[in-house]
């Protein structure tokens, strides 16, 4: 599937998956050029001067970024890519993964440290900041924000030094003085100090998608819009005006008498100036100055634009051309005929009703009193009540911003507002806050922080541990090659250095259950609301550092790139696939795919046996990398590509149910409406997905996604009791029956094969079966797609 192979990071290999050795992968440096390029078209293109400033900034970056690819000093795809920083150092990324060369926690020092030197009287420089951060005075100021928890780590450095006074309070000067040594040589360039705050941590068991402050910021944004500003004009302005100037015409200028319906206007073709309509015409006038934004009356064509004509000649004592009075006829005709006469009940009634739309506040206007409401709340969390900040405007607030009292804050606004809601992550789903797992993993480390730290028994070590580790995942992750991982907490000195002082084997007792407690309750809320989606790598990475202090045998593998593939796994994925071996012997899965359990049972003994010989683990599982390449077909070995790369990570998807497998055995998980529902609600995405394939330029990234759905559905009509299984598999035949003609004709072929397997039987060895009308439905392929082919009307 070339087309998913959309932004890629342009690498080089010289062979396909699972054959011969190849040379050293590299990373070519086209794609920061493209950014480059990118970023430098929104600089000049962009649509305010806030995106414009951003793609500056990014510019700058990615000028960096290449500038160190073509001397050296960068070593992009590595787990230490900027010369003269270790691991443990953040580094500063752009999208990619590409490190641009400075540290996250370099620059230019910033106001909290600024405010510390002043309160130490020592230099603003960061070499003077730690110095005195480990005297007497400074070991108190730490060991104050380590009491009361009033401080904010948002880098993980930043959590140097209160580890530094932590270790000396605890008496354990050795591992501080140790600690002290490491960090000295980069003291006068990152930044080791917190950052204080007026109110310690919140609820450590909630989660929040934005902080107040990042909602009040982003409410701050709101500008009067153009368009909405334009009706309101015209509702407020130029329809009574329009009424005015419809009056003049209807009535005769000397008694006042209304126009019988079908007659010509009053007779308008003196040639006398008309004192009446050169003040209406004068009011025009004044009124086209003061707003601008509507052109509607300006339009000649119009029938508000030929009365102005008709009164410009008025005006001026000149008779009417027949022409116009004919149009200045209809216009006064229609203009009645569409509203009514001005004053009449249905005419009445419209301009009442335009009259309140038009007093309706702006959005930005609404936004400046929900503002107000945030301000006295933590800014740098979420709030447990965001229906206080919603309520309607009050009679104080309307006199303070001239909004009528009673206003009602617009949806727009709320949903903004209610993304600062601070719950439990299943509140968060029930109330439609978690749109995706993507966004369910941006706030899993808000809870395996509090896991992590229950193996301290220190209150003070437990908030400090917390800390460290939301501030750790705020690490955008590095391009790595060659089967390196990304750097993990306990790689941080700091970390590592409080190693030796968790609690007792109660206090870690306690920890392992809460690891394995949060891991089972997120594993289970991903199944519960993304039953069709595959677990996202930050999630994945989670759920790996809980298995770990859980001491869980769990492992967990991540989806991999296609465009920087290497050809080979890691030792764990043949792991995975054991376990899914083990729990999906016999199964619909097992047929559906056309797995051999056996033999992936038997690769893993036979790994295992290595390993116990060779007393070291492997870091590949080459019987593994054979076994996908052989499972993706012939074309997987031939030469290199991301489409051909595609077809043999997802084989490894599917022979490792891409965690499904050792959540569900390992983890103990399942999903809280049973598997039936979770399989109709995958099956649910599956449908809306393929519809979107019709019409669709490029529908292969679509039907990638269809796919991996459609799997999550198999697994999950693989763990139904069989009459359950036989049930829902007749369900999702007459659902998938039900769809418009162009889905159900795609999902036809796919559907057959499911019922197929779900009644015994196999595919051929090509994925088809009963003479092509049943297809094994997968994502990745090296030829056109079978269900990209439109099928014909006749299908329906």
């Amino acid at each position: 599937m070339n087309e998913n192979a959309e932004q890629q990071h342009p690498t080089h290999s010289a062979r396909p998956a699972g054959t011969a050795p190849a040379p050293a992968v590299t990373v070519s440096s086209s794609y920061a050029a493209g950014q480059l390029a990118r970023a430098l078209r929104t600089s000049l293109t962009g649509p305010d001067q806030a995106v414009r400033d951003r793609a500056a900034g990014r510019m700058e970056k990615w000028r960096a970024v290449l500038a160190g690819m073509a001397d050296g000093s960068l070593a992009i795809g590595s787990r230490t890519p900027v010369a003269g920083l270790p691991a443990w150092v953040t580094p500063d990324v752009v999208h990619g993964g590409f490190a641009t060369g400075s540290a996250a926690a370099a620059g230019p020092l910033s106001a909290h440290e600024l405010t510390a030197a002043r309160a130490a009287g020592v230099p603003a420089d960061r070499a003077a900041l730690f110095a005195h951060a480990l005297t007497e005075d400074g070991l108190a100021r730490l060991w104050r924000l380590l009491d009361d928890g009033c401080y904010e780590v948002v880098l993980p450095e930043e959590a140097a030094l209160l580890t530094v006074a932590w270790l000396v309070r605890a008496g354990d000067f050795d591992a501080a003085a140790a600690l002290v040594r490491e960090l000295q040589p980069f003291a006068d360039r990152l930044r080791f100090l917190p950052r204080p705050t007026h109110r310690p941590a919140t609820d450590p068991n909630a989660v929040y998608r934005r902080s107040v402050g990042e909602v009040a910021a982003s409410l701050r944004t709101r500008r009067p819009k153009a368009a909405v500003e334009t009706q309101r004009e015209a509702l407020a302005v130029w329809r009574p005006f329009e009424d005015e100037l419809l009056g003049y015409w209807l009535h005769d200028d000397r008694h006042e008498r209304a126009a019988e319906p079908g007659r010509a206007p009053a007779d308008r073709s003196a040639t006398v100036p008309c004192p009446q309509a050169a003040v209406l015409l004068a009011h025009y006038r004044e009124l086209a100055d003061a707003h601008p934004r509507c052109g509607r009356h300006a339009d000649p064509r119009s029938n508000p634009g030929i009365m102005l004509r008709a009164l410009t000649e008025t005006a001026a004592g000149r008779p009417l051309e027949p022409r116009l009075a004919g149009l200045l006829r209809h216009a006064v005709n229609s203009s009645v005929a569409k509203r009514g006469r001005p004053g009449s009940a249905r005419h009445t009634a419209l301009r009442a009703e335009q009259a309140r739309v038009a007093a309706l506040p702006g959005h930005h206007e609404v936004a400046a009193v929900v503002i107000g409401r945030l301000a006295p709340l933590d800014q740098r969390s979420g709030t447990p009540d965001v229906d206080g900040p919603l309520a309607p405007v009050t009679a104080a607030e309307a006199a303070d911003s001239g909004l009528p009292a009673g206003t009602v804050v617009p949806p727009g606004l709320r949903r903004v507002v209610r993304t600062a809601l601070s719950a439990s992550p299943e509140v968060l789903a029930e109330r439609g806050l978690l749109p995706s797992a993507e966004v369910l993993a941006e706030l899993v480390p808000q809870l395996a922080a509090n896991a992590v730290a229950e193996r301290y028994a220190d209150p003070a070590l437990r908030t400090l541990a917390a800390a460290t580790y939301r501030a750790f995942r705020n690490r955008r992750s590095l391009l790595l090659l060659d089967l390196a991982h990304q750097v993990r907490p306990e790689e941080l000195p700091w970390v590592r250095a409080l190693a030796a002082h968790g609690g007792d084997e109660d206090t870690l007792e306690r920890a392992r259950t809460a690891a394995e407690d949060t891991l089972r309750r997120l594993g289970g809320l991903a199944l519960t609301a993304f039953p069709a989606t595959p677990l996202p790598n930050p999630l994945v990475r989670e759920m790996s550092q809980l298995a770990r202090q859980a001491e869980l045998p769990a492992q967990y593998v991540e989806e991999l790139a296609a465009d920087i593939f290497m050809g080979t796994f890691s030792a764990k994925f043949l792991a995975a696939a054991r376990t899914a071996a083990d729990l999906l012997e016999g199964g619909l899965y097992a047929r559906y795919y056309g797995i051999d359990c056996a033999a992936v049972r038997s690769m893993a003994v036979v790994q295992a046996a290595d390993r116990l010989a060779r007393d070291r683990a492997p870091r590949t599982a080459p019987a593994f990398d054979r076994l996908c390449v052989e499972r993706a077909g012939p074309e997987a070995a031939s030469s290199w590509s991301p489409a051909r790369n595609g077809t043999v990570i997802e084989q490894a998807q599917i022979l490792t149910t891409h965690n499904l497998a050792v959540l569900v055995r390992q983890t103990g998980v399942a999903p809280a409406a049973g598997w039936e529902a979770a399989a109709e609600a995958a099956f649910a995405v599956v449908c809306r997905l393929v519809a979107g394939v019709h019409g669709h330029p490029r529908p292969l990234g679509t039907i990638k996604q269809a796919a991996y759905a459609w799997r999550q559905m198999v697994f999950h009509l693989s763990m139904c009791p069989p009459d359950g299984q036989a049930a829902a598999v007749r369900r999702i035949a007459l659902e998938a029956a039900r769809q418009p003609w162009h889905t159900a004709a795609r999902l036809a072929p796919a559907v057959a094969g499911l019922r197929l397997a779900a009644e015994g039987g196999t595919f051929d060895a090509d994925g088809t079966a009963l003479g092509g009308l049943a297809r094994r439905f997968q994502g990745w392929t090296t030829t056109g797609h079978w269900m990209r082919r439109r099928p014909g009307a006749a299908s329906g």
